[in-house]
């Protein structure tokens, strides 16, 4: 029994057939049927039952499958270490960052990274949180930063808080709303276009506890991206009212182009960004000076 035999089983798995497996692998399908029954034979057990077409793992062919893919799992780890410091270099930096993280961590990490660190391969990405979950599983990317709340419970995922950052409702300055003198309720900010990123459950809940049903993400938001810096522009150049994390808009805020919408209820709520990580992965060393810049720039 040896690590490919292993990872030959759970292509075949994963595949279904063998023939899609050996297609995968690069191999022909009789090589890998004898790479199963060397494997099986080693076992002294049957792990597939092959159905025709379908190949399916047996019950204990499941349970070899699961400890195959923390000895495979571990293996690339170890490969991942010595590579490291055979090169020794600090390694690249992959990171997966949501809507609100993008719009405060992407460009400054990268100006930071471009003049400290010019040796530094960076990749940051932005995407769905279904696809940017798969690329960490996939170790495609090192770490994601994105909402707390968004991240469902799984025993592979390390889930670090980093950040609390309020959020509320925000628009320009000159903005109709404004004009009337103090809060508004959100019959009123619903005579405008509302935009936002796309929500979690739990800030949908908050928002209909707070000011009704209607307030529902998907009745209430007419303008909805994962580029929170967009919706920020639009803001600034329309009667839109953003709902966000006030810290998208720091910089217009602290010049009074953008102001906070105070509602009736008041409306206060925090983003929670978390660093999540895959347990048990080998960290590359240059992580440490992604840790560090979001230690100090978030709370800003």
């Amino acid at each position: 029994m040896n690590l490919k035999q292993l990872e030959h089983l759970l292509m075949v798995a994963d595949a279904g057939s063998f023939s899609r497996a050996a297609e995968r692998l690069h191999i022909t399908q009789p090589a890998l049927s004898r790479s199963i029954r060397l494997l099986e034979d080693a076992l002294d057990a049957r792990l597939i039952d092959r159905m025709g077409r379908r190949n399916e793992l047996t019950p204990l062919g499941e349970t070899v499958a699961a400890r195959a893919r923390q000895l495979i799992f571990g293996a690339e780890e170890l490969r991942r270490s010595v590579d490291l410091v055979k090169r020794g270099s600090s390694g690249p930096i992959r990171i997966g960052l949501g809507a609100g993280p993008a719009s405060l961590l992407m460009t400054p990490f990268m100006v930071h990274v471009a003049r400290h660190h010019p040796d530094v391969r960076l990749t940051l990405s932005r995407g769905a949180l279904e696809l940017q979950l798969r690329q960490l599983r996939e170790r495609s990317v090192d770490a994601l930063v994105i909402d707390r709340r968004a991240v469902p419970p799984a025993e592979d995922l390390v889930v670090e808080v980093v950040a609390e950052l309020r959020g509320g409702f925000m628009c320009r300055s000159g903005h109709p709303l404004l004009a009337r003198g103090g809060p508004v309720t959100f019959d009123d900010v619903m005579l405008y276009p509302l935009a936002s990123t796309t929500l979690t459950d739990e800030i949908a809940n908050l928002l209909m506890r707070h000011f009704g049903p209607r307030a529902h993400p998907n009745q209430s938001v007419r303008l909805r991206s994962e580029d929170i810096t967009s919706l920020v522009n639009v803001m600034r150049q329309t009667d839109t009212i953003l709902f966000a994390i006030f810290a998208a808009a720091r910089e217009h805020m602290a010049t009074g182009e953008i102001v906070e919408l105070v509602t009736d209820p008041p409306y206060s709520s925090n983003a929670i960004f978390a660093l999540v990580t895959l347990a048990g992965r080998t960290e590359s060393p240059s992580m440490k000076l992604f840790r560090r810049f979001m230690a100090q720039h978030l709370p800003e």
